[in-house]
């Protein structure tokens, strides 16, 4: 059964970050499946109308910037948009991504018109308002989150863990979905001896790197002090940081001997993932985390938090290391400890892509088409 979905969301590539990137691959596999699948979501730039594709089309709405995120919008309640088109053009299942006010206005006129709706959790918002100093609205921004979830017939989320504690919330039809990643893309062969010259690695290095957003709610400060226990038993060592955000000119300031590269994307960051040698990633705020999986499938031992992707991808002492959350002694431990003989993280190097080889974005696709036509039934 070929399905007419409309997906609304608040981020789309060609934005860069996890929920982009996520629904992209998504959407795009339902596309190569035969599935017809519309996006809705704000306009990016003052000339964005949007276009039609073979496999669907994008619909621009009106939107405004999100604080704190440059160049990413949110979308504001276009209930009178969405019933017009979907009157003349009504889909089999409408999906919302995103819990702003365009999601929220989705989910609304979805219910009004009788069309299936379901949801994705992919962002703890109410973990954030903690690093932001607003940590006394984490209650309003959880219960926020889990009221539109309850109106949905289905969220979709990435790992059991999340839904445990959803379903434990009061959210029903919380069904995983997981994650997929692209190993043709993050694969070891990318390593790059002319990147790490320009990194001025000295030998073997070793290189750690962290990817991501630089902002708070990240935990760099464990970063930090992870690299700097790291450079008193490596003094070749070196520290490199993709990605942009809040904190990146106080870490440029306060490091000016680490490499700081910006964002990437495409071939280009799936060669700065295989060309470092350790991923230190000690966020404590996600739903998932792409970049644990981009990392290992890169053959990138990771050292993380049991959390979120990292507990359900990392062996500990196997493939990665992983600590019990929060134990930020642990954490510079696990890092010194995979770092301590080349042998050691070569092993774990190799065993982290073979974790990886078979979790391909198709299965999650299947996944989401099967739980899409779940929600379709009466």
């Amino acid at each position: 059964m070929k399905l007419n979905i409309a997906f609304v969301t608040e981020t789309f590539p060609p934005e860069v970050n996890g929920v982009a990137m996520t629904v992209g691959r998504l959407v795009g596999g339902l596309r190569e499946c035969g599935h017809e699948v519309d996006v809705l979501r704000p306009r990016q730039h003052g000339e964005d109308r949007g276009g039609t594709l073979p496999g669907g089309c994008e619909v621009a709405l009106p939107g405004v910037p999100l604080p704190g995120y440059p160049g990413l919008r949110f979308g504001l309640p276009a209930g009178r948009q969405l019933a017009k088109r979907w009157r003349e053009r009504r889909p089999d299942l409408v999906h919302v991504v995103t819990e702003g006010p365009l999601g929220w206005s989705a989910v609304a006129t979805a219910r009004r018109l009788g069309i299936p709706v379901t949801s994705g959790f992919h962002t703890n918002f109410d973990r954030y308002s903690v690093h932001y100093g607003i940590g006394w609205m984490r209650p309003a921004v959880a219960a926020y989150l889990r009221t539109l979830h309850r109106r949905t017939r289905a969220t979709m989320v990435p790992t059991a863990a999340l839904a445990a504690d959803l379903a434990g919330e009061g959210v029903p039809g919380v069904r995983v979905v997981g994650r997929g990643v692209d190993t043709v893309l993050f694969d070891p062969a990318r390593r790059s001896d002319a990147l790490r010259r320009a990194w001025a690695v000295d030998g073997e290095g070793p290189v750690c790197l962290y990817v991501g957003r630089l902002a708070p709610e990240k935990n760099l400060a464990l970063v930090e002090r992870s690299f700097a226990a790291i450079q008193v038993w490596h003094p070749a060592a070196r520290m490199v940081w993709v990605g942009d955000g809040p904190s990146a000119r106080r870490l440029a300031v306060d490091h000016p001997d680490h490499r700081f590269c910006g964002m990437r994307t495409g071939e280009d960051l799936a060669a700065h993932y295989a060309s470092a040698d350790l991923f230190l990633f000690p966020s404590l705020t996600e739903t998932y985390g792409n970049v644990v999986a981009e990392a290992m499938a890169s053959g990138l031992p990771v050292v993380a938090y049991r959390s979120a992707a990292a507990a359900e991808l990392i062996a500990d002492r196997r493939d990665g290391v992983v600590v019990a959350p929060g134990d930020e002694q642990a954490f510079v431990d696990g890092a010194l400890w995979a770092l301590e003989l080349p042998l050691r993280r070569q092993a774990l190097a190799g065993a982290a892509r073979q974790v990886m080889l078979p979790r391909g974005w198709d299965g999650v696709v299947e996944r989401f088409v099967a739980v899409a036509q779940e929600a379709l039934r009466p």
